[in-house]
């Protein structure tokens, strides 16, 4: 009789519905290449961004360089949340990218699961907020200026209002308070579930 240690356990067969449902997670493949080319659009943006910048840098004044400055900061967060929904997306929603030993493994997706890439999301869209928030303090200067209507006009103007700036930053708040909601939430289930182990 053999030894049931020695052999390992053949999982059961599943159903046709069952293999048609679980192999589904396959139709997102679609959508995880198409960030992958909107990460490339980033890339050519942020080159064209940085080409006026050092094109222009002698001819625009200190506000203008740390707005642009911002601007490429801006993309570079965006295209680091966009790696983030593609790996850690891919790996907990599609396949595992077996990346276990590789120099250049994430620490985070070592431990990635749906409720850690929520909190991670969560974060990478303040810190987005944030940048917008502060250009938008920048030029809050400008504020009672008549409201630009053309790029073209001769006479100084704002772009924002004093009702769109309390607006933006009521949002950034609300983004703050949804991420601690969604990190309490975490750690209440996490807390629940050692809980249950313990028992």
């Amino acid at each position: 009789m053999s030894d049931p240690r020695t052999n390992p356990v053949v999982p059961a067969t599943l159903s046709p519905l069952s293999t048609l449902i679980f192999s589904s997670r396959w139709l997102q493949l679609p959508l995880y290449l198409g960030l992958i080319l909107a990460q490339g659009v980033y890339v050519v943006l942020f080159m064209k961004e940085l080409w006026h910048l050092v094109h222009g840098a002698t001819e625009l004044s200190e506000q203008l360089i740390m707005l642009a400055v911002l601007g490429l900061i801006d993309v570079v967060m965006i295209s680091n949340l966009l790696v983030m929904v593609i790996v850690g997306g891919y790996e907990t929603f599609v396949s595992r990218l077996n990346l276990q030993g590789h120099p250049d493994q994430p620490e985070w997706l070592s431990h990635v699961n749906a409720s850690v890439l929520k909190v991670k999301l969560a974060m990478a869209i303040i810190g987005i907020s944030s940048i917008h928030l502060l250009k938008t303090f920048i030029e809050a200067g400008t504020l009672g200026l008549p409201v630009c209507v053309s790029v073209s006009a001769g006479t100084p103007c704002t772009r924002f209002t004093a009702d769109g700036v309390m607006w933006q930053t009521i949002i950034h708040c609300v983004f703050i308070l949804s991420a601690i909601g969604i990190a309490y939430t975490d750690k209440l289930m996490h807390a629940t579930t050692s809980r249950r182990e313990q028992h």
